[in-house]
């Protein structure tokens, strides 16, 4: 698998669940969080900033999910990164 132009494949880093008051708010209600974990797992042909293995924030409204080899990946385009760790 390879992604190509301006694109990033995605391999989703779980968050710990928040606690508030004592009570978990799990991902999937918690609407304060813009932004999803992840490791590069292959970018562009057109890109030379992100390098594979690094590890990003991206908005979560943004690029869809891909199976490939039972797995989960998440393609984004450059543009939804917002932080390189």
């Amino acid at each position: 698998m390879k992604a190509i132009n301006y694109y990033l494949v995605l391999d989703k880093i779980k968050q710990e669940p928040k606690k508030v008051g004592g009570i978990e708010i799990l991902e999937k209600f918690d609407q304060e969080t813009r932004y999803n974990k992840a490791k590069v797992v292959t970018v562009g042909d057109k890109i030379d900033i992100i390098k594979p293995n690094d590890i990003v924030w991206y908005d979560k409204h943004s690029g869809h999910g891909i199976q490939f080899d039972d797995k989960l990946y998440y393609v984004v385009n450059l543009g939804d990164i917002v932080i390189v760790e």
